[in-house]
Parts: C-alpha cells; sequence; structure tokens
C-alpha cells in the first residue's frame, strides 16, 4: 500500500475527512472530528492507528512492522509500517479496526447522521 491507496481507502469510509490540523507534514483522517489515523507526508511510508490495548499488543508481538505509536498515547495506538510484510488485507483491516474504535466510540446521533 502506497500513501495514495492509503489515503484512498480511509476516503473511502463513511463520513471521513482529512486535514492538516498539525501542519503540512502530517495528514490526518477524521471520523465525527475524532482522529482515526494519520501519517507523515514525509516519509509516507507508516501510519499511526488506533487499536484496542490487547490487541495493540499482540500484533506488536506478532509483526515487527507494529510498534507502539510515535509522538501518541503507546498504550492505544500503533505506528504501521506499510513497506514491510504485512499484506494489503492486514493493513486494511488494520484501518478499519481503528476506523471502527473511533466511530463506535461517537455519540449514537452522530453515527446515526454520518450512517444516514
Amino acid at each position: 500500500m502506497n500513501i495514495e491507496e492509503l489515503r484512498d481507502y480511509c476516503l473511502s469510509k463513511p463520513g471521513a475527512t482529512e486535514g492538516l490540523p498539525f501542519g503540512e507534514e502530517t495528514l490526518v483522517f477524521k471520523v465525527g472530528e475524532k482522529i482515526f489515523l494519520l501519517v507523515g507526508l514525509t516519509e509516507g511510508n507508516r501510519f499511526n492507528a488506533k487499536c484496542d490495548p490487547e490487541r495493540a499488543i499482540t500484533l506488536r508481538e506478532q509483526y515487527e512492522e507494529i510498534i507502539p505509536g510515535y509522538h501518541m498515547n503507546k498504550k492505544h495506538w500503533n505506528t504501521v509500517d506499510m513497506n514491510g510484510r504485512l499484506t494489503l488485507k492486514q493493513l486494511r483491516e488494520i484501518i478499519d479496526h481503528s476506523y471502527e474504535l473511533i466511530f463506535n466510540s461517537l455519540p449514537k446521533k452522530k453515527q446515526e447522521e454520518i450512517d444516514g
């Protein structure tokens, strides 16, 4: 997965938006005004995604491409290298999980607005 594919996949999620709230170097994807993924534009080969804490530990133990979130709460965020041995399917599952965690944390009214 390259950064363009990552962007397209994130924006395909219902209610997903993108922006540069932290400056020109970090592209941020949100749902309901809450961040579900960040990617550095200078390197573009890794991203930060939210993750259930227990699942985060398991993934970090299984894959050297997944480490505690850089500049993030390391309990809840992973940094994922897209250039390693993770498959496209696995990368999408990580993105899906992050999106779902954030979406499910939104108030029901906001979820309904997004789902239409």
